[in-house]
């Protein structure tokens, strides 16, 4: 039996192994990098245990410190969560080694399916359906080209020890076949510790479905249904749900059969997953995840089972209980992982403080709380949020409506374009597959609902909010309006800082009411109430309730027209430093891992400048125009900051 277990990984999967511990009765140990030293995970645990370090390779892929922490803390079982170290062979062996529990499949069933095409290779000779694939190296261009055209374009490189889209490019020619292969190369060294890459045939526009699989060492293997996983960014899951829409009975019948099939064939013990790619009635062997994924949720809404729990028992030894080896579906669940950044950017990672947090209406399984802080150095992924209702309809109705009145300040979000994507036709109807957001931009669905004149109403809101703290801090008689005077005033005024630009406002009480002005505009406005966090108000005919919150110099302002973070400017830098014209800077923190230039190098508009790593990914920082390159301000393996001048650029005058 299990008495003390030690979480080896952080955020929503340290809590929510933490949680399940709790209720188990079994003690808990976390592991933490100096980057999370004050993480919710960390506080939760009953004991915590500093790795050191920042980044990954720093901490979490320290699996000799992780056993050493796991022995220092008496911790007779290892929890790896997903990612990091849980699909590593040599760390669930080295576990066994130290005498350790370590909760997942045996050390033989993670390599046999880590190494993506050796695992097609096993799975073909077991007569599950498989695409080709063919493994590749860098140091090998001509043969890689050969290799592609035999294929036929679009082909796919991806890491043979990867997952969660990192180690993964689409290339559509020979010419950039390459630089695809290499960048995807150093993407899973970084995240996974091992670069090796395959080809495989690009099918275009399938669905990617998953089934939860189940193993026991009493020889029990079984199914918990599909997941479909079809919605994704860069090859990322970002909505997941239970059951698919896509499948007959019949066709789940294959699914799961083919699942256990895959099972069977390495001995698997443990949680896993199998991946199939579906596309007209067919379905495909994509992958086996020998872990638990990010989206168990839904299975767990959908089935009633709690599948960290059945890990923690299979890993004691104990069978697998009835209602797992005969599981039943009830309901519809969907799954929409909320990241911090920004998708009408590239999806570019945002960092900083999580000012507010609060998502009611949906189950939330989250790695932060109000006062957290999103580093550069882990996946951007803050929360994944879960409705489980009778219907598909009824969920994806009532996610949406969780998340578009969730309050997240602090950080840029995705909020916006899972509500997009719940609301759109194609996913209501259950049209969707693997292309939906190529066909669907983020920046059509991703437009935050708070346009300029909302903005221009959420700052009315904060203005009054603000008067009413300190009509309250001041003691002023309470049955007045806050700012109403007993003698004739001039209007007070208040400025901030908005995502467009600033927005002046200017506001008189009187006894009829209030005069108000935004930008030298009037805005016609009665207070139905007002408290020192909101304010019920009425903008002509339409009346909304606002709350709002100041942290620092920023209001946060949420309502049902979107949410809005201002900065008075009052306390606005009154100016900036200057940036030399052409300058091209980071836009993040992060570490340059290439510089493709150098002084006095011409380029032309699209050509790679220089290429950051931050938060697991690469990001590229292209030529905006045609010119020559007149200062390179930074080498490889440097520390930079965002807003940090990388190169300077002179412009072709006729660019």
């Amino acid at each position: 039996m299990i008495s003390k277990l030690l979480i080896a990984n952080r955020g929503e999967i340290a809590r929510r192994i933490i949680r399940t511990c709790h209720e188990m009765g079994i003690a808990t140990v976390a592991v933490f990098s100096d980057a999370d030293r004050d993480a919710p995970f960390v506080h939760e645990a009953g004991e915590a245990y500093g790795l050191g370090g920042n980044t990954p390779a720093e901490s979490y892929l320290r699996g000799g410190a992780i056993i050493e922490a796991a022995l220092a803390t008496g911790s007779d079982a290892i929890h790896p969560g997903y990612g990091f170290l849980a699909e590593n062979a040599k760390f669930a062996s080295d576990c066994a080694d130290a005498g350790v529990i370590f909760v997942g499949p045996s050390p033989s069933s993670i390599a046999d399916m880590g190494d993506k095409l050796s695992a097609k290779q096993t799975m073909e000779a077991a007569g599950v359906p498989t695409l080709k694939s063919v493994l590749v190296s860098i140091e090998d261009p001509e043969s890689a080209a050969t290799e592609a055209a035999a294929i036929g374009y679009p082909v796919l490189v991806k890491a043979t020890a990867g997952g969660g889209g990192k180690g993964m490019r689409i290339v559509a020619s020979k010419d950039r076949l390459a630089d695809s292969i290499a960048g995807a190369a150093r993407e899973a060294e970084a995240a996974f510790g091992d670069g090796t890459v395959f080809l495989e045939p690009y099918l275009d526009a399938p669905r990617h479905i998953e089934v939860q699989v189940f193993g026991d060492t009493y020889g029990n293997v079984t199914h918990l249904f599909e997941r479909d996983c079809s919605i994704q960014r860069r090859h990322q899951k970002i909505i997941e749900e239970s059951p698919s829409p896509a499948l007959t009975p019949e066709l789940r019948a294959q699914m799961g059969a083919a699942a256990v099939t895959a099972c069977r064939a390495v001995d698997y013990v443990g949680a896993g997953t199998v991946e199939f790619l579906f596309k007209d009635g067919d379905f495909y062997f994509l992958e086996m995840n020998t872990r638990l994924q990010v989206e168990h949720p839904v299975t767990e809404c959908v089935t009633g089972l709690d599948l960290v729990r059945l890990q923690i028992e299979v890993a004691e030894g104990r069978p697998l209980p009835d209602a797992a080896l005969t599981p039943t579906m009830t309901g519809h669940a969907i799954e929409a992982r909320l990241y911090a950044e920004d998708p009408r950017n590239g999806y570019l990672p945002s960092i900083g403080t999580i000012d507010r947090f609060q998502i009611h209406g949906a189950r939330v399984d989250s790695g932060v709380e109000e006062g957290s802080e999103v580093s550069v150095f882990y996946d951007p992924m803050i929360a994944k949020v879960v409705v489980h209702a009778a219907t598909r309809q009824d969920a994806s109705r009532q996610l949406a409506t969780a998340l578009a009145n969730a309050s997240i300040h602090g950080v840029i979000t995705n909020r916006d374009l899972l509500v997009g994507i719940l609301r759109h036709p194609e996913f209501v109807s259950g049209e969707t597959n693997t292309h939906f957001l190529e066909r669907n931009p983020a920046g059509t669905l991703g437009v935050p609902r708070a346009d300029d004149s909302a903005t221009q109403r959420h700052a009315v809101a904060a203005t009054l909010v603000g008067q009413s703290r300190r009509r309250e801090s001041s003691k002023v008689v309470p049955d007045l309006p806050s700012g109403w005077r007993n003698s004739p005033s001039q209007p007070q005024n208040v400025s901030y800082m908005g995502h467009n630009g600033p927005l002046h406002v200017s506001y008189l009480f009187h006894r009829d009411g209030i005069t108000v002005s935004v930008n030298d505009q009037p805005m016609p406005l009665a207070i139905h109430s007002l408290d020192d966090w909101g304010a019920d108000l009425q903008f002509g005919l339409h009346r909304r309730r606002y709350q709002a919150r100041k942290v620092g110099d920023r209001w946060l302002v949420d309502g049902p027209d979107g949410a809005s973070t201002l900065i008075e400017l009052s306390r606005f830098p009154s100016s900036e430093p200057e940036i030399v014209v052409g300058s091209m800077v980071s836009p993040m923190p992060g570490r340059v891992i290439r510089v493709d230039v150098a002084d006095g190098d011409r380029v032309a508009a699209g050509t790679s400048l220089v290429i950051i790593e931050a938060m697991k990914m690469e990001h590229t920082i292209a030529a905006p125009t045609a010119g020559r390159v007149t200062s390179v301000n930074v080498t490889v393996g440097e520390q930079v900051d965002a807003e940090q001048v990388l190169i300077v650029i002179e412009a072709d005058e006729s660019s």
